[in-house]
């Protein structure tokens, strides 16, 4: 940096940083770059995220990494402008398993078949291609089954900066409830 040159607010800097990021970043590697403790990053984050609230970009944050996205009212026009046709159709099942998995992170396909009751190998292979789901490793347990989690593109798709604005699950009736 030159001498003479202005000095950028602790915001604006994170938010150049974040816009040239071709992909997520940690807030360590954030830190890192600017010879800033993580809390700093997080506290800068937080005033950046208010900042922006009425902005057409958002922070997103997912599993510890965070990015600049285009804020979830804004893709209407960004699909006009780029010809893009994004609107995914998902099947009542892939929706289902789609819930299953953004709630109850990371899953196995034999838990989400337990709560679905019937076989989810064709809805994952779905979900998977089209980006709404990762593969997060393997659990530690008989046959390590395959651990799968929701991706940034999933929070895009249903206009989310992060998991934790997931609407809270409804409550199924206790038995005795139902009876009633």
């Amino acid at each position: 940096m030159t001498a003479d040159a202005p000095r950028l607010a602790p915001d604006a800097l994170l938010e150049a940083l974040l816009f040239s990021a071709p992909q997520t970043v940690t807030p360590q590697a954030l830190a890192d770059a600017l010879g800033w403790t993580v809390e700093q990053v997080q506290h800068t984050l937080a005033q950046l995220e208010t900042r922006l609230q009425n902005s057409g970009l958002r922070v997103q944050r997912q599993r510890g990494h965070v990015q600049l996205v285009s804020a979830p009212q804004a893709a209407p026009y960004i699909e006009k402008l780029w010809g893009l046709d994004v609107h995914l159709k998902l099947s009542p099942a892939a929706l289902e398993t789609l819930s299953i998995i953004a709630y109850t992170q990371p899953v196995t396909r034999p838990q989400i078949e337990s709560v679905r009751g019937v076989n989810s190998g064709g809805v994952l292979r779905t979900l998977l291609l089209s980006g709404l789901i990762e593969e997060l490793g393997r659990a530690d347990s008989v046959g390590r089954p395959i651990l799968y989690g929701t991706t940034g593109t999933f929070l895009q798709q249903f206009g989310l900066t992060s998991l934790e604005e997931l609407p809270p699950l409804e409550q199924a009736p206790n038995q005795n409830e139902a009876d009633l």
